[in-house]
């Protein structure tokens, strides 16, 4: 154990030293130009039966997430530019973000990147992203998307719907080692922004040492209140004595409680500052509480709740959580690097995950969490008769996407014959006398439809012969009742799956 945290916190330190000093050199975000997945010659990196990572392609991590009508949107770092582009993650040729949403906790939407270098060309790098959003004077919703660019500060993109269009409403950095009032603050990065009751925002960030600063108090987090406009500030910069930091700042505003969670170093706890609670684990997520944010002194630390994915079975990584109530049930996002191990790579290419949040909201204690592979159970079935995306996933194989640059019309690719896609808890009850399936696709060959395993005798198979995007309906071979996992099988390169519903 001790030499692994050795190991880890010398490659944090690395890792840091590569941060500072590197400019990314590409504002360009992936594409399928050629096979994104390239290196592995595993076709299938997700398991049927396990829900973690919430993407069963896409290198991502940092998670940050919010509900909009109904569903809930979950954003992150996209790690799958640099694996684009590089054969180990240091970071620094990310200059994107990715989006998923789901409805049922297991089957997840890919929205795509949010191209941050084309939107905020005076960006370095953007990297763990927070999100908030309110409905404005305008009477629209307005979401604010904080992220970090690169160690060196903090940007905001905002837009009015959860997918975009992103907009730059600064054209400059939000906070940076220049911002005035900002002192002693070696890396202004890392944002958790919450917005209270009041409608009033607040923003965390901060990582490194502050001079006079030690590895027990290293000094560095602050928060601030903003401004009406949620790009300015209505305060001083007000420090929070997180014991440990490292980084990966959050905030939560929960029955007039705000909770500020950070990611603890790898250091041994030899000085342990706060007396009567537990000292952390090496690189896990702790938290602190207060009803007084701009009081640094109420700041109260609480413990820690989220062991180092190492710690629990998984491999030993950085760390970053946000946890997020949904549909009247808490959860807490992750990353890990199980997709890099199922894919059998190398690099430290990370993925989101997600498991039940263990928290008492009324008396505001975070209990320890465990980060699992098998993940959470679906809140609801999925309806077939409603249209669906296509890139709405369990897991896959051999699969990337197509219509990048247009998040509403983003389709499920195959990158090899016999690529699939599996979407679960597929409930037919609603309507057992379905004929069709309507699908729009596009490429040559055909999309066999089977239920409960990928090798099954096909219950529908759609012709696929056009190079451009088309309504195709696929009569039903037989009557489908009761609820499926159905896979929709490629049996070309190139095919295509834009979106697809029975009837």
């Amino acid at each position: 154990m001790k030499k692994i945290n050795l190991y880890c916190m010398a490659a944090v330190l690395i890792q840091v030293v590569i941060l500072c000093s590197c400019k990314g050199n590409t504002d360009v975000a992936s594409d399928d130009k050629d096979n994104p997945i390239k290196r592995s010659d595993v076709s299938m990196w997700k398991e049927i039966n396990e829900a973690n990572p919430i993407s069963s392609n896409v290198f991502c991590a940092d998670p940050t997430a919010i509900e909009y009508e109904g569903r809930l949107y979950v954003y992150g770092t996209n790690d799958h530019q640099q694996y684009f582009n590089a054969e180990k993650n240091t970071y620094e040729k990310i200059k994107s973000l990715v989006c998923f949403s789901t409805d049922d906790m297991v089957n997840w939407i890919y929205h795509g990147e949010i191209n941050v270098g084309k939107v905020a060309p005076w960006i370095t790098n953007s990297w763990a992203p927070s999100i908030c959003s309110r409905v404005e004077s305008d009477g629209l919703t307005h979401f604010y998307l904080y992220f970090s660019n690169n160690g060196m500060g903090t940007g905001v993109i905002t837009s009015t719907s959860p997918t975009g269009p992103w907009s730059d409403p600064l054209g400059h950095a939000l906070v940076s080692t220049n911002t005035p009032g900002l002192k002693d603050c070696p890396n202004p990065f890392d944002p958790g922004v919450c917005i209270d009751e009041n409608g009033v925002g607040w923003l965390s960030f901060g990582a490194g040492r502050a001079s006079g600063g030690t590895a027990a108090l290293p000094g560095s987090a602050r928060i601030v209140q903003l401004g009406d406009d949620m790009i300015s500030f209505a305060s001083d910069f007000v420090k929070i004595d997180a014991p440990y930091l490292m980084e990966a700042s959050e905030l939560n505003y929960v029955n007039g409680t705000y909770i500020y969670t950070f990611n603890n170093t790898w250091d041994s706890r030899d000085d342990w500052p706060i007396k009567g609670v537990v000292p952390s684990s090496a690189c896990s997520m702790s938290y602190m509480t207060t009803k007084t944010p701009l009081d640094s002194s109420s700041w109260e630390y609480k413990g820690h709740y989220f062991k180092n994915p190492g710690e629990m079975g998984l491999n030993y990584s950085n760390n970053h959580t946000h946890f997020e109530k949904y549909k009247d049930k808490w959860y807490l996002f992750y990353h890990t690097l199980t997709l890099q191990e199922k894919a059998k790579i190398e690099g430290g290419f990370r993925s989101m995950c997600v498991d039940v949040l263990n928290f008492d909201e009324d008396k505001i204690v975070l209990s320890d969490t465990p980060g699992t592979r098998k993940g959470v159970s679906a809140i609801k079935n999925l309806n077939p008769f409603e249209k669906n995306a296509g890139t709405t996933i369990y897991t896959s194989a051999d699969l990337w996407y197509d219509n990048l640059e247009k998040p509403e019309e983003i389709a499920s690719k195959a990158l090899k014959d016999g690529a699939w896609l599996m979407v679960k808890n597929v409930d037919f009850s609603s309507d057992e006398n379905a004929l069709s399936i309507l699908s729009e696709v596009k490429g040559n060959g055909k999309i066999k439809v089977c239920l409960d395993k990928v090798d099954s005798s096909s219950v529908a198979e759609i012709e696929v012969n056009d190079n451009a995007y088309t309504k195709v309906t696929a009569a039903l071979q037989e009557k489908v009742k009761d609820v499926h996992d159905v896979y929709f099988v490629f049996s070309a390169e190139g095919i295509c799956l834009g979106n697809w519903n029975f009837y």
